[in-house]
């Protein structure tokens, strides 16, 4: 094959191709442990390959956790789990200062003891069973990676994912996170029942006394090697446009062209950021199914899990029973997309058709 001065071009082919085979021995791996929930194993794997963190939501029982300390095993990677409690306080998550005496020099110094947080992937079971001031102690670790304590920095390891948990059902004695919290959420998962199938695998596998061994896939570097590649995943003019009106459709105290069942249904539209993580998300989906580029079918297919948790719904649409999921398909449904001028960005032509250097 022949290289390109493209960054997208044949080296990261290659990327493409080692990325979607390293997802499909995933899935083989979390498979042995873990029945069904396909849809729920692709969304949290295109948040670790963009970089993001998600919320799971759904009943207990749906083995949640179980298939996210799988997907660390499947990594290789550090996991740290912690039951999110109404008694628990934020040094409990980043971790304190202690007096620590010093017996060869006779003095005594603070000395930080870091906190769960520190793992590659951390999993904040139940994270809405907690007061606001507690789960505000993750924001700075989500977004700039690193706990402040004592006026001194501590940077947290790379990778680092938050994947939090939350029970749909019972309600009482829980604080609903607040929404810049949210919106640093990549995705909210929804995670559902199994099929009948799937239900009766998992009954066979309960029965067996036997402990699954899973082999990991990939390390820290490498994971790390392919965000960067994700990263790079060109995406043409018109998908981002696209992905823009979508956006800027749910602004309901915009003057734009807005949809009335919008204004009838939404209170508060999404922010750049949602637009951002579409982008994101959309590049991990199309290098885990094998493409180089983006389409519109990569932001459709990401358009739920990004903005059903930023989509503010009136009393009306409450009332009438429209959940976030059904105004984003119908907006999916009335948005004009252009997917035929594809072709017409020479981004993508690069990485359809490598350049030869003997051309050059």
């Amino acid at each position: 094959m022949g290289r390109t001065d493209n960054p997208a071009g044949s080296t990261d082919r290659q990327a493409v191709e080692r990325l979607s085979d390293a997802c499909r021995r995933m899935r083989e791996q979390i498979a042995r442990v873990v029945m069904g929930q396909d849809r729920v194993l692709e969304e949290l794997l295109i948040c670790i390959f963009a970089r993001g963190h998600a919320i799971l939501e759904g009943v207990p029982g749906l083995a949640k956790t179980l298939m996210v300390s799988t997907l660390a095993r499947c990594l290789s990677l550090s996991f740290s789990r912690i039951q999110f409690t109404p008694d628990l306080m934020p040094s409990d998550i980043t971790g304190t200062e202690l007096i620590q005496e010093n017996r060869a020099e006779g003095t005594r110094e603070l000395v930080f003891v870091r906190g769960p947080v520190f793992a590659n992937i951390v999993l904040a079971d139940e994270i809405n069973r907690t007061p606001p001031k507690t789960q505000a102690a993750l924001l700075e670790a989500m977004q700039e990676r690193q706990v402040t304590a004592g006026g001194k920095r501590h940077s947290l390891p790379a990778p680092f994912f938050v994947l939090a948990t939350q029970n749909p059902i019972e309600q009482e004695g829980t604080y609903p996170l607040p929404e810049a919290q949210q919106d640093r959420f990549m995705f909210k998962i929804l995670v559902s029942y199994p099929s009948w199938d799937e239900e009766y695998q998992i009954m066979q596998l309960a029965s067996r006394d036997e402990d699954v061994s899973i082999e990991p896939v990939l390390g820290a570097e490498e994971i790390l090697s392919l965000q960067r590649t994700v990263r790079r995943v060109p995406i043409a003019d018109h998908v981002v446009h696209y992905t823009m009106r979508l956006a800027r459709s749910t602004r309901v105290e915009s003057e734009g062209d807005v949809p009335d069942f919008i204004r009838q249904w939404v209170r508060w539209g999404i922010g750049p950021r949602a637009c951002q993580f579409m982008i994101l998300a959309s590049k991990a989906r199309a290098v885990l199914h094998g493409r180089p580029y983006v389409s519109i079918e990569d932001i459709n297919a990401v358009a739920r899990p990004v903005m059903r948790h930023r989509l503010l719904t009136t009393f009306t649409a409450s009332s009438e029973g429209i959940a976030p999921d059904a105004i984003v398909d119908r907006l999916i449904e009335v948005t004009e997309a252009q997917e035929d001028s594809a072709a017409s960005d020479e981004r993508i032509r690069r990485v359809l058709r490598p350049e030869n250097p003997r051309e050059h």
